[in-house]
């Protein structure tokens, strides 16, 4: 059976006409048909990082300052140690709509969707916030909605050299001991999937550092889900815990045997 339904007006609008309702059969076919497109549209994005990973890079040759919460730091400071280095530019600054109580609605929404840090650190990978505003009200509004990324305050030319000057974006780089490199650039609706642990590590040059992505010859690859962990049990280079990777063979070697429509 093939029904229409239309909802009720709300407010004075017009009535929303709502797809077909129909058998499950019918819905598990329509499911299948469009999960075809979306598998296409996964394996055209895992291309398409594969093809930012081979991006050139441009070397940074200015010296950058930042204050933080332990006061003075250089863009190498804000690596933390780490290789790969994200920066998201928000405002946070007179003028901007909400000053000083708020930062920028938009702004705030992607502060929203950053998940925990540390599996981006198990990667070798650190996200910071840069705003204009102090630290002292940066500090404020991070205890007041929640956030816990580190969050820096410009001082110099750091937004008009890497296109963040006049609208949110987010830079991408990478260290080679003291060296810095630029290695990505996303802006405008680029912004609005940002947030993700997955989605970050698509943007940065080693990518997620797994065996089945397509990376150049070289770069740092260990198996899928043996490196992920609780959010406080990371421990920096300690092998995969042996009972967390019987487990993960054993759901992986179910799922493909469900793929290939077998039992395990």
């Amino acid at each position: 059976m093939t029904t229409s339904t239309e909802n009720g007006r709300k407010d004075g609008q017009a009535a929303m006409r709502t797809p077909l309702v129909v058998s499950p059969q019918a819905w598990e076919a329509a499911r299948e048909q469009l999960l075809v497109k979306e598998k296409a549209q996964t394996r055209a994005r895992d291309a398409l990082a594969a093809e930012r990973r081979r991006m050139p890079w441009m070397a940074v040759e200015r010296t950058y300052a930042f204050e933080g919460p332990a006061g003075r730091a250089s863009l190498l400071d804000l690596f933390d140690g780490r290789r790969q280095l994200i920066v998201y530019r928000a405002f946070f600054e007179p003028g901007v709509f909400g000053w000083p109580e708020q930062a920028c609605r938009g702004c705030s929404m992607v502060a929203d969707q950053v998940a925990h840090l540390a599996h981006l650190n198990a990667r070798d990978t650190t996200l910071v916030f840069v705003a204009r505003a102090p630290q002292a009200d940066i500090a404020r509004l991070k205890a007041r909605m929640g956030w816990t990324m580190p969050w820096f305050t410009l001082t110099d030319s750091f937004d008009a050299d890497f296109g963040v000057k006049d609208w949110h974006g987010t830079n991408v780089f990478y260290r080679d001991g003291e060296q810095v490199f630029r290695t990505y650039f996303i802006n405008n609706r680029g912004d609005e999937q940002m947030g993700g642990t997955w989605n970050y590590l698509d943007i940065t040059p080693l990518g997620r550092q797994e065996v089945w992505e397509d990376s150049p010859e070289g770069y740092p690859q260990s198996p899928p889900y043996k490196w992920w962990n609780w959010h406080d049990s990371y421990v920096a280079d300690a092998a995969p815990d042996r009972k967390w990777v019987e487990v993960s063979d054993a759901g992986e070697a179910a799922f493909r045997n469900q793929q290939a429509g077998t039992q395990p």
